[in-house]
């Protein structure tokens, strides 16, 4: 089956923040991001309606690009109040757990409550939020070969079970079991 849609990448992911400069700056220092672009506008150029906004790039490595808009003539920022916290989030990955743990005590000496790490089977990971109130997680990998395929191959049948029932599937229990625990 072909599709009439070829992708190379995500351009960029955008979200709101409530102050650009703190936004940058922030994720300069926690992060190590660069600041790389900014477009202010007082029309937004899809819809041409008035709304003076800020519009930042910060280059997040590997080819992808997180963005924000400070907008100062809406309300002020909010969240969906019917999502739990923990399940809207930006995942970024790091190359082991020793940059992992690195980055742990980085954020950490920034004043940043810390949750993890995590086990999740195949990556551990931790998880803070940014001055925006915006959860972010740091994964690393840690999964072997096969247990990628294997989770690959009995990700369609979880899906058909979970469209069924809306119960958690039961698949690999090696997936459950922390070797460090």
């Amino acid at each position: 089956m072909t599709s009439p849609v070829t992708l190379s990448r995500i351009h960029h992911v955008a979200y709101r923040c409530k102050d650009a400069k703190e936004t940058v700056e922030w994720y300069a220092r926690v992060l190590g991001m660069d600041y790389t672009t900014a477009f202010a506008e007082d029309h937004v150029p899809s819809t041409g309606e008035y709304d003076p906004y800020m519009h930042i790039f910060l280059d997040a490595g590997g080819g992808n690009v997180l963005a924000f808009f400070e907008l100062p003539n809406q309300p002020e920022m909010g969240r969906d109040p019917n999502t739990p916290a923990w399940v809207q989030h930006l995942a970024f990955e790091v190359p082991d757990l020793d940059s992992l743990m690195a980055a742990k005590a980085h954020i950490e000496a920034q004043g940043i409550d810390v949750i993890g790490p995590t086990f999740h089977g195949i990556f551990r990971s931790i998880y803070f939020f940014d001055p925006n109130g915006h959860r972010l997680e740091l994964a690393c990998n840690i999964g072997e070969p096969e247990q990628y395929r294997e989770l690959r191959r009995v990700a369609p049948l979880m899906l058909d079970e979970w469209s069924r029932t809306k119960k958690a599937p039961r698949h690999a229990d090696w997936l459950h079991k922390d070797p460090d625990a």
